[in-house]
């Protein structure tokens, strides 16, 4: 009874579940790292999606996509442990509704509707975004004994980025695989995050030349300037494994709405999120720069499909009139 229900509201999509599947170790992870506190944050803003997208579902007639609980995890995770729950909600509401809804409701959206959210809370609330950052827990039994850990008291070394940024140290390279570093909540743990892209990968629902795109753009660009000396850019593992590139180029780069649909130009676009985002990294003014650079790159997607098509049809139609000159 609950399932026929559950079925007359949302569409089945076992794609978005693999999904959900394979953020879950990191929503355990945060607890830990974190405390309870980014599970309630997770459950505020589900809610807060969840009802959003209700609303448009109930006013065009249509069913609640499954990817609403994708968008709402994904967006959490990409969250500071100790943003204010209103923001986080504000958030939520701005990138369902100008980042999917306004396009027609999912499969249509142009972009990322979490990193939309993301990108609007970044900008209008810079200081709980860029500030108020959360110590990372070690230990039995971590975070789940509290409700937060502790905050940072110096903001130049909140994250692994920013101490870098401002100090030019680099922080332990087990301490960023492991995650134990502050950061936001999902990003921290490279481990993680590398299983479960390779769990995406196998089930076939992320692309993985996306993946390996962006980790060649990223590493080939950030190699050359960091071997001609440029001290605005660190050491290619370290770039990788910090920052929180692992976790947009597994799970945000790969949405398969807003990235290209054919295969050549799915490199395209994942070496162009890489070299974008070592530019924003070493020269702009944000410590990150793979949110900004996914979205500039769902920008560029219909046109990358749109020219590899061009050009696959031009090259079928010379080779068909090379034939018939032979002939």
């Amino acid at each position: 009874m609950l399932r026929q229900k559950f079925s007359k509201h949302f569409m089945k999509q076992k794609m978005m579940r693999t999904v959900i599947v394979s953020l879950i170790p990191l929503i355990f992870s945060s607890i830990y790292f974190f405390g309870w506190r980014t599970l309630i944050l997770l459950g505020i803003v589900t809610i807060a999606g969840l009802t959003t997208e209700w609303i448009f579902a109930k006013r065009y007639n249509r069913k609640v996509s499954e990817a609403i609980f994708v968008s709402c995890i994904l967006y959490t995770m990409t969250l500071p442990p100790a943003t204010p729950y209103w923001i986080a909600i504000i958030g939520i509401i701005f990138g369902i509704i100008f980042g999917k809804e306004v396009f027609g409701g999912f499969g249509k959206n142009v972009f990322n509707p979490a990193l939309v959210a993301r990108a609007f809370v970044y900008v209008c609330f810079p200081a709980p975004l860029t500030i108020e950052w959360s110590k990372s827990a070690l230990g039995f039994p971590g975070g789940f004994s509290t409700y937060i850990t502790e905050g940072v008291e110096a903001v130049s070394q909140a994250t692994p980025m920013l101490l870098f940024r401002d100090t030019g140290k680099m922080a332990s390279l087990m301490d960023l695989l492991i995650g134990n570093v502050s950061g936001s909540i999902g990003e921290t743990s490279s481990i993680l995050i590398i299983l479960a892209g390779v769990y995406l990968v196998y089930k076939k629902v992320a692309s993985w030349q996306i993946m390996t795109g962006v980790l060649v753009g990223f590493t080939g660009l950030s190699s050359i300037l960091y071997l001609l000396g440029n001290s605005q850019i660190p050491s290619p593992i370290f770039g990788v494994l910090a920052g929180g590139l692992l976790f947009g180029a597994v799970f945000m780069a790969t949405d398969p709405i807003s990235a290209p649909k054919t295969k050549e130009g799915k490199w395209i676009y994942g070496i162009l999120i890489g070299v974008i985002t070592v530019v924003i990294r070493g020269y702009a003014l944000f410590a990150g720069g793979m949110m900004f650079a996914i979205l500039i790159a769902n920008t560029f997607a219909p046109i990358i499909d749109e020219g590899v098509n061009a050009y696959k049809k031009h090259k079928k139609e010379s080779k068909a009139k090379k034939e018939e000159v032979a002939i």
